[in-house]
């Protein structure tokens, strides 16, 4: 096992508005995240997923909103409990083992994360909507294609409005 895994630090470059640069840290093997962040970026990430994709999955399935709403927001708790287990159980097995964050195993996590939602969410679908099983694992796949967008573009307009907000802290220190 590899001891320096969790403690391996990565430099972050910041601009500042007076084009001087500060350099910041941002633990490897969480992201740099504090709790606190963890569960507001977790908060808008389901927040806003509910309000585009409970409107969507009335159109696709002619249930009432009212229903998808619902719906949505209990698939929602759904992945957000995964996140917690999965990741902490794949963490684990990675210090474990001494994996590096590799390509390899960064697609190994997100084949896994993702095959053990379906296995959970298809049969929740199929009950809450009352569908067949078929149907509900298309309707799953289709969100599946929908989120890889969603996450990709929440991500980068999280990290954009993080990195204007820490700018603006750290410009506001340096020039009291």
């Amino acid at each position: 096992m590899d001891s320096n895994f969790v403690h391996q630090v990565k430099p972050m470059r910041m601009h500042l508005s007076n084009n001087r640069r500060v350099f910041m840290t941002a633990n490897v093997a969480d992201g740099g995240m504090s709790l606190r962040e963890r569960m507001l970026h977790a908060g808008l990430f389901e927040l806003i997923a509910v309000m585009v994709f409970a409107p969507l999955i009335t159109w696709v399935t002619g249930k009432p909103l009212h229903q998808a709403g619902a719906l949505t927001l209990t698939l929602s708790c759904i992945a957000m409990l995964w996140n917690i287990v999965f990741t902490a159980s794949f963490q684990h097995i990675e210090r474990q083992r001494g994996w590096r964050r590799t390509l390899r195993v960064r697609l190994l996590h997100a084949s896994l994360f993702e095959c053990g939602l379906v296995v959970v969410m298809v049969p929740v679908i199929a009950l809450w909507l009352q569908v067949r099983l078929m149907e509900a694992l298309l309707l799953d796949i289709g969100l599946i294609l929908l989120f890889l967008p969603y996450t990709l573009v929440f991500n980068w307009l999280y990290d954009r409005a993080k990195a204007r907000v820490l700018s603006g802290r750290l410009g506001r220190l340096s020039n009291p």
